[in-house]
């Protein structure tokens, strides 16, 4: 059990409300138990069996918190205050995060942002806060697209951009997501049901580590987020002809896997060298049949591009296709390359940064205003509504990695900014 950490926040009507600490951080440390490793790892990717089992224990906290929790058709988590607290007519302020995580990720990215809403709109219940108002405390399902290969899913669905799919989506190993999504209480059917329409949202907040160094070496305990970075993610197949390791001459083969070898050294210098990106990842690949004697028949693997600026992450993606066709064709083999994902950058919204800002000077807490380098379900949801995100420090500014930490008093200090900035819009 973690010692009670309590700080004090005022709502409009001069009410003292107050972030249980404790409440909290137990929270955090219960939901990190769930695809837990012995490294400290956490495995729950979305739609599998340990995120439902995740999802589930934050949709009873919810309730037994006298809250309600329900699943829309795109699988994303929805909490709120009971009926009788959504009399206004004024469209809600929408708070969360995801629930799902990378293989052996990290036990905060994504999971505090939501059990954080939830301690916000806990608090509000039980302090009896009226707002203006109503708050949802969301979170999303499968952001990291780590087993079925659609990141940011949820707020993609919740943003009406999925309303009409070209295909049924499957995970990696040519599994439906359909029913994947029903026992998560999801209907691929009935996607349409799920979206809100742009102007139904008075605002979108998300809390989240940071994932990076600069706000520990900067010595600062809140980060303003003023804008997130742009992404495109690829998925490159490379067909080719499999063979004897031994017997098959090096002249004329079709080896896809050298092929793939050439690709990633390309897509490390298009940023490292040529600079046209930020940075360019190749993060996952398959090779079959994995032999050490075979020559492979196919490889596919996934292809990261970021940037802040859509015009150079579009030259780069560009760039991509273009070398990728070249690097095929000398080494004989067919390639197919698809967008699996696209985010635009997106900058947040100053009057929600100046909030951010007021509400951790009220606090005490040192603040820094900075850019987000990772995707988060914030610049889609941007579609809808203004969206802001508060960041806490990273220790050692890792992330997507067992060692994913942030200090107990940063994680209660970002959840008590969050309420305040709820409070304050």
């Amino acid at each position: 059990m973690h010692d009670s950490v309590t700080v004090a926040g005022t709502s409009r009507s001069g009410g003292s409300v107050r972030i249980d600490g404790a409440r909290l951080l137990d929270r955090l440390d219960r939901l990190a138990a769930i695809g837990g490793g012995e490294d400290g790892g956490v495995t729950r990717m979305g739609f599998s069996d340990a995120d439902q089992e995740g999802r589930a224990l934050v949709a009873r906290q919810a309730v037994e918190a006298g809250l309600t929790a329900e699943v829309d058709a795109g699988g994303n988590l929805l909490m709120r205050r009971p009926a009788d607290h959504r009399r206004s007519t004024r469209p809600p302020i929408m708070v969360g995060s995801h629930l799902d995580t990378v293989a052996d990720g990290g036990r905060l990215d994504g999971a505090y942002g939501v059990v954080a809403a939830l301690e916000v709109l806990q608090t509000l219940h039980e302090a009896g806060t009226e707002t203006d108002h109503e708050v949802v405390a969301v979170g999303f399902a499968n952001e990291e697209g780590a087993l079925f290969p659609q990141p940011f899913w949820g707020s993609m669905v919740l943003a009406g951009r999925l309303d009409a799919l070209p295909s049924e989506p499957e995970d990696y190993a040519g599994r439906p997501l359909r029913e994947a999504l029903a026992r998560a209480g999801g209907d691929l059917s009935q996607l349409k049901t799920a979206a809100w329409a742009p102007g139904s949202l008075t605002a979108y907040l998300e809390l989240h580590v940071e994932q990076g160094p600069v706000l520990e070496r900067l010595g600062r305990s809140i980060g303003v987020v003023e804008s997130i970075t742009g992404r495109v993610q690829m998925s490159v197949q490379l067909h080719g002809r499999a063979g004897h390791a031994g017997t098959t001459p090096m002249e004329g083969r079709q080896d896809p896997l050298v092929v793939a070898a050439r690709l990633i050294s390309a897509v490390q210098s298009l940023a490292q060298d040529e600079k046209l990106c930020r940075v360019a990842t190749v993060g996952r690949m398959e090779v079959q049949p994995n032999s050490p004697n075979t020559i492979p028949e196919t490889v596919r693997l996934d292809v990261d591009l970021r940037d802040s600026d859509p015009a150079r992450l579009d030259a780069a993606e560009r760039t991509v296709r273009t070398a990728l066709a070249a690097l095929a064709r000398s080494g004989d083999v067919r390639a197919v390359i698809e967008s699996t994902m696209r985010g635009a950058p997106v900058q947040t919204d100053p009057r929600i940064r100046d909030t951010i800002a007021a509400s951790a000077t009220e606090l005490g807490l040192t603040q820094q205003t900075l850019p987000s380098g990772a995707g988060h379900d914030a610049q889609i949801v941007a579609d809808l509504a203004p969206v802001g995100m508060i960041f806490v420090p990273s220790i050692d500014g890792v992330s997507h990695v067992p060692s994913e930490r942030t200090a107990p008093e940063d994680l209660v200090a970002g959840a008590e900014v969050l309420l305040r900035t709820v409070l304050k819009l």
